[in-house]
């Protein structure tokens, strides 16, 4: 009886032990989804794979139909972005499911300074309090390395939601030394699509061999995933011309057997680590250094031409002797971004914005504010739709 007996435990033991070894292999491999529904992981035995990264589906904005296929181009390409001179405040999970260990927290703040090394306009900061951060980055096994694109993160319900994640051991990761996974996630982050969807790649997909590579383990994503993370091209306004980088941070590493064109990606294409200089030319040109000593004073009932082209942003300085309720306003045939902010303590604390793009409409913004105090009003221009200048007005 007593051999009978140890014969059943050695055989529970050897099943613990099996187990053990699956729930290892799925954390690192994100092979079950988690909380969000969203699945996937890094390749780890493959010399090609960034990881795979899973962009979660948005609802697509929709547009009148007066307003040109050009215009609603320019919107989609620059709608993402932040306003230049946004501060960043991120959040990492100190606690429950998302938390993570201190090894992948450093790498995913190196992602951060990597980006600041750039030279941007951004800037980043860390935050210990959850409600203070626009950026909130878990570390869920087994839920794939996600996150929300630009100023989609604003529109997540609830404060204390994730907006980012990263579902496997970031030192085990084959890129970078475990450092372009958090560097490819923040420049989601900072607007940013993937790079293998950019329409000017040229790139022939053997889509039946993709949906069988990216649906089974460690992804296990279904068709409407893969396309949307792959397949799926980018309309050519969305990039404005863009020339394609394959070693784009912003791209993905891919295996042989998936690329039919260019032929010299029929064997794989794995992009080389960190950031290319087309990576930065691309975020400085949203994000260019600021100097505060260029913005202008804006004064009451004195209107200010822009003067700028797509894509391109004027900041202003007010500071009145008065307090009150005031309007500030746009004016002319133009879709803009306008972001009121505050200074308190040498801080830059958002007050109040308005997105007037694909509207015939202008951007308007109605606050108090309070005199001797020190506000930044930033307006980036999507385009003017009609002949004349766009100028904006306080009062």
């Amino acid at each position: 009886m007593a051999d009978k007996s140890q014969s059943i435990n050695d055989q529970l033991n050897a099943i613990l032990n099996r187990i053990e070894k699956l729930e290892l292999a799925v954390n690192r491999g994100g092979g079950s989804p988690g909380s969000t529904g969203l699945t996937g992981g890094p390749s780890y035995s493959s010399d090609f794979g960034l990881g795979s990264c899973t962009l979660p589906m948005v609802s697509e904005r929709t547009f009148a139909p007066d307003v040109s296929s050009y215009r609603e181009g320019l919107i989609r390409y620059i709608g993402k972005k932040w306003v230049n001179g946004t501060k960043l405040k991120y959040y990492l999970f100190g606690s429950g499911p998302f938390k993570g260990v201190p090894s992948n927290e450093d790498l995913v703040r190196a992602g951060f300074q990597a980006w600041k090394d750039v030279g941007i306009g951004v800037e980043f900061e860390e935050v210990t309090n959850i409600e203070d951060a626009q950026v909130r980055i878990g570390f869920l096994r087994g839920d794939g390395s996600w996150s929300y694109v630009g100023r989609d993160v604003v529109d997540i319900p609830g404060r204390l939601e994730r907006t980012m994640n990263f579902g496997w051991d970031l030192t085990q990761d084959p890129r970078g030394g475990g450092l372009d996974t958090p560097i490819h996630e923040i420049g989601h982050t900072l607007g940013f699509p993937h790079e293998h969807q950019n329409p000017f790649a040229g790139i022939v997909w053997d889509e039946e061999a993709v949906y069988r590579e990216f649906g089974g383990p460690p992804n296990n994503w279904t068709r409407e995933q893969t396309f949307h993370n792959l397949l799926r091209k980018l309309s050519a306004q969305e990039v404005e011309g863009s020339n394609w980088d394959p070693n784009s941070i912003m791209h993905y590493g891919l295996g042989p057997g998936l690329i039919v064109e260019p032929a010299q990606y029929r064997n794989g294409l794995r992009p080389t680590d960190g950031l290319t200089d087309t990576d930065k030319e691309e975020a400085r040109k949203f994000y260019p250094p600021l100097d505060e000593r260029q913005y202008k004073r804006l004064e009451p009932f004195a209107l200010e031409q822009l003067s700028i082209g797509p894509g391109e942003q004027r900041n202003f300085t007010i500071e009145l002797d008065r307090s009150g309720e005031y309007t500030i306003q746009t004016f002319g045939n133009s879709d803009s971004v306008m972001v009121l902010f505050e200074e308190v303590d040498g801080e830059l604390e958002f007050v109040a914005g308005d997105d007037d793009s694909g509207t015939s409409h202008n951007a308007k913004i109605t606050t108090r504010l309070v005199r001797n105090r020190k506000y930044v009003l930033r307006i980036r221009l999507y385009l003017n739709w009609a002949s004349g200048d766009t100028a904006v007005m306080l009062w």
